[in-house]
């Protein structure tokens, strides 16, 4: 039950950054489009973001953390690209700054949601 709600406070996230963000668009039928986007960007997120937050540990030690930014975009605009070439979702991110905001506005959105929807305890 915890999963479903994580993913759906995802998939809610990115109806938000979408709504909010100019360069992010989104085709075709969109519960659809933010359910598979919102399954790709946590296996991205998963698999993929300790990787590049590993390759780039001093990179993120020598901005004081701020580089986090960047591959939180990175992995933004990853799971966009996967999302629209391999899986014909439509899911369009423009541009680097798109992915930026993006990034920042799902991140904001999860956190607030999960602050008022997911008990503490089941964390």
């Amino acid at each position: 039950m915890k999963l479903v709600l994580r993913w759906l406070i995802i998939a809610v996230s990115l109806f938000v950054a979408a709504w909010i963000v100019p360069g992010i668009t989104v085709e075709g039928d969109a519960i659809l489009t933010f359910s598979i986007m919102a399954l790709v960007l946590g296996l991205v997120n998963a698999f993929i973001r300790p990787i590049l937050k590993f390759m780039s540990c001093g990179l993120i030690i020598l901005t004081l953390g701020l580089f986090v930014f960047v591959i939180n975009a990175a992995t933004f605009l990853l799971a966009s690209n996967i999302a629209q070439n391999w899986l014909d979702v439509g899911f369009y991110v423009e541009n680097f700054g798109a992915a930026l905001l993006g990034s920042i506005v799902v991140s904001i959105v999860t956190i607030v949601l999960s602050e008022i929807l997911i008990d503490e305890r089941e964390r």
